[in-house]
């Protein structure tokens, strides 16, 4: 089974409160989605949050969805270089963060890809993060 999971994480405020939001796809079917407000913290720790809940959720289904290869997508280009090795990740609290999630991407006994998209190519993942940001106000 190939998967492609699209993961937002956005803040009013940045920082402020924060939603993340994720969506997993079998082909086009909907498999798995997830909206969660995060407190208050910056646009980039969310997008990290977001890819890391759905790490969380691959790491709990991998064996018993038997797959061979996950696309990850988002629309912030830092998070896309960092996670690929093309930029370094530099402020503190994202190294926290990036460590966190290779470690956890090293547990799959699949391939995971990163890949950019433009925003509006990721609407469902963002109007679920925007969700868990307007329940909590």
């Amino acid at each position: 089974m190939n998967l492609k999971i699209f993961t937002d994480g956005g803040a009013r405020g940045n920082p402020g409160p924060a939603g993340v939001g994720v969506v997993v796809k079998d082909g086009t079917k909907v498999i798995f989605q997830a909206s969660k407000f995060i407190g208050k913290t910056t646009n980039n720790v969310a997008e990290y949050q977001a890819m890391i809940l759905a790490l969380d959720w691959l790491l709990e289904n991998e064996k018993r969805l038997c797959v061979d290869r996950v696309d990850f997508y988002f629309d912030s280009e830092l998070l896309t270089n960092q996670m690929n090795g093309s930029y370094r990740v530099k402020a503190p609290h994202l190294k926290d963060l990036y460590l966190q999630a290779k470690e956890k991407e090293g547990v799959f006994g699949c391939s995971i890809f990163y890949n950019s998209l433009p925003r509006e190519m990721n609407s469902e993942a963002d109007e679920l993060a925007n969700q868990a940001m307007d329940g909590a106000l």
